[in-house]
């Protein structure tokens, strides 16, 4: 007689403490995500400097390169619990130097190394997901990791819009770092769990690899260099417009030419498999996010809105973004491909629509519509590259391919926001609406650049 054997769970039994930490760590990075980009735009303002807001932006995309290929390679030799103690303990030196800046450049400093901790906790999280978590749970916690971004982005930028009017923004920034305190307790459970596990068998292929991975230390670091001088140089590119174009050019070369050097082989052909999945993730993040940072800058110049209501256009990224990720948490039958492509084809029409608030007249909330339809487009494509990712990952390689598909969005989405916040930057002095309507116009383009790539992405059978 056998004993049928009871199906896994999330939250019950062993899972339980990783569930539970995974939630809590998610929500806090989703609240300051969300605190950023409502408070930026004051920011800004206060200080006198709205052609920094795409150097402010794509800051921490910058850092985040370095640090996610850092995480990686620790990740794989010691662990992911190391990598997510430094992740913490970034995240809170980050936002006390943002809450206390008295310039610009005290901001900019603090979001880099908010780019720093980012890259330390998403990989740690990720390696820590696919060692304790049974494969039939990945798709189910990747939904969930999605669907934890609803409330910080229903009530998140409401929350901090009024903050910010009431108080400051700066309350706004001290506030994550008392949140930060809880957070960490809630994880322990799933940390000490962590470490009584059982360690993958090290091969000699994987000793080959993590050389391979030091050796691409280097390249990572020139990336980072790279986007930061590309950012900083087009913030200031309008007073010496020669010499900081060529600078520009220089920084977009050696970004080339590194990022050959760190991605997967084939990345840049889209390759079938895993290197098609890498570029799928870059160009859908620099399609989404290269239009989603500018959205609430947006609604405040072009539509007058409030801090507090121009936060509505973040609500609407995470509602429905995580109401995407819902969706194929279900069980609906459908292939990752198959919904990878669904998903890429709403962030394409969706980006569309929404250009319609640069370019006409047209209702706000009809073009928060076509937001709306892209973010659901985004949460499809983000959780099945997430999936393919982890199912085309073994024990050994997880953190390094977990940073790859990290890395890919980081350098895309901070090459194009410093490359559109240059030309914010340039007309800073009186930004008109054709200036915001090719910034959404071309990520529309991005996004079908990124639905075309996902022709060439293949499952493991």
């Amino acid at each position: 007689m056998t004993t049928a054997t009871a199906a896994p769970r999330l939250f019950s039994g062993r899972h339980l403490p990783l569930a539970l930490g995974v939630i809590g760590l998610v929500t806090l990075s989703a609240l300051e995500n969300r605190a950023v980009g409502t408070a930026l735009p004051t920011m800004v303002r206060e200080f006198d400097a709205l052609g920094s807001f795409g150097l402010a932006n794509a800051a921490p995309n910058a850092s985040f390169v370095f640090s996610i290929a850092v995480a990686g390679l620790w990740s794989d030799r010691h662990g992911p619990v190391r990598t997510l103690r430094l992740g913490a303990i970034v995240f809170g030196l980050a936002q006390l130097l943002i809450g206390f800046a008295v310039a610009m450049p005290m901001v900019i400093a603090g979001r880099v190394l908010s780019g720093i901790a980012e890259g330390l906790l998403d990989v740690s999280l990720i390696v820590l997901v696919a060692r304790a978590l049974p494969v039939v749970l990945r798709p189910r916690m990747m939904s969930l990791i999605s669907a934890m971004w609803v409330l910080p982005s229903i009530f998140g930028p409401l929350l901090t819009g009024v903050i910010t009017e009431q108080f400051g923004w700066r309350w706004v920034f001290l506030g994550a770092v008392v949140l930060l305190i809880p957070t960490w307790l809630l994880i322990r459970p799933a940390i000490r769990q962590s470490q009584d596990a059982d360690v993958p068998e090290r091969t000699a292929e994987h000793a080959a690899d993590l050389t391979a991975s030091r050796t691409a230390l280097p390249w990572a670091a020139a990336i980072s260099l790279a986007l930061f001088t590309l950012t900083l140089t087009g913030d200031h590119v309008g007073a010496h417009r020669f010499i900081g174009t060529t600078v520009m050019v220089v920084a977009l070369v050696v970004l080339a030419g590194a990022a050959v050097q760190v991605m997967p082989p084939g990345v840049f052909v889209a390759g079938r498999g895993f290197p098609a999945v890498v570029a799928t993730r870059a160009l859908g993040g620099a399609a989404f996010t290269g239009v989603g940072v500018y959205l609430p800058l947006l609604l405040t110049l072009q539509h007058n809105f409030s801090p507090s209501r121009a936060g509505v256009s973040l609500s609407v990224t995470g509602v429905f973004w995580a109401l995407g990720s819902w969706l194929y948490g279900r069980q609906h039958g459908f292939q990752p491909v198959t919904v990878l492509r669904t998903g890429l084809t709403l962030l394409v029409v969706g980006i569309a629509v929404t250009s319609l608030l640069a370019w006409t007249d047209t209702s706000v909330w009809f073009g928060l519509a076509g937001w709306a339809i892209a973010s659901i487009g985004m949460g499809l494509t983000w959780s099945s590259v997430s999936v393919l990712t982890l199912d085309l990952s073994d024990a050994t390689n997880s953190g390094r391919n977990a940073g790859a598909s990290q890395m890919a969005p980081a350098m895309s989405i901070a090459a194009v926001v410093a490359i559109t916040g240059t030309l914010l930057a340039l007309k800073a002095e009186d930004p008109q609406p054709w200036v915001f309507g090719v910034i959404v116009s071309a990520g529309a383009v991005i996004a079908t650049l990124a639905l075309f790539t996902a022709g060439r992405v293949r499952q493991k059978v």
